[in-house]
């Protein structure tokens, strides 16, 4: 998604471009926020599974290997990055591990979604087809 904090030729925003700036930030401020708990959370749930901290030190950037779809292209990298880093993967993933008993699937969801609030927090969002860095937090 393209940035819509478009400036006229002299720097200034656009009509209506300020007043949707002044919004976003503190939306973005909030999902930083939002994310940087999510890690706490994370490490919390993880300690209190009891988890093997040398897992999650290895576990812990593996989600960034969605990046592998940009090779393919924009479209594609897009695509599979966010759906590796949405909440909502990894909580489908406890879900399983909660229904099925598998307790070894249960950090490692709590490790993933810990990866995606530190990805929040250092304001990494999800990705827009039109370009790498263009993300649903600006």
């Amino acid at each position: 998604m393209a940035s819509t904090k478009a400036t006229t030729a002299d720097g200034r925003y656009g009509a209506g471009e300020k007043a949707r700036a002044g919004i976003e930030r503190p939306v973005a401020l909030i999902l930083r926020l939002e994310g940087g708990l999510a890690l706490v959370l994370g490490l919390w749930a993880f300690q209190a599974l009891g988890g093997n901290w040398w897992l999650f030190a290895a576990l812990f950037l593996v989600p960034d290997l969605f990046m592998l779809g940009y090779l393919r292209d924009a479209r594609t990298g897009a695509a599979i990055y966010n759906a590796g880093h949405t909440y909502l993967a990894p909580a489908v993933l406890a879900l399983i591990a909660v229904v099925i008993g598998g307790n070894a699937l249960l950090p490692i969801a709590v490790i993933w979604a810990a990866h995606i609030g530190l990805d929040r927090m250092l304001g990494f969002g999800l990705k827009s087809p039109a370009a790498f860095k263009s993300t649903h937090l600006g």
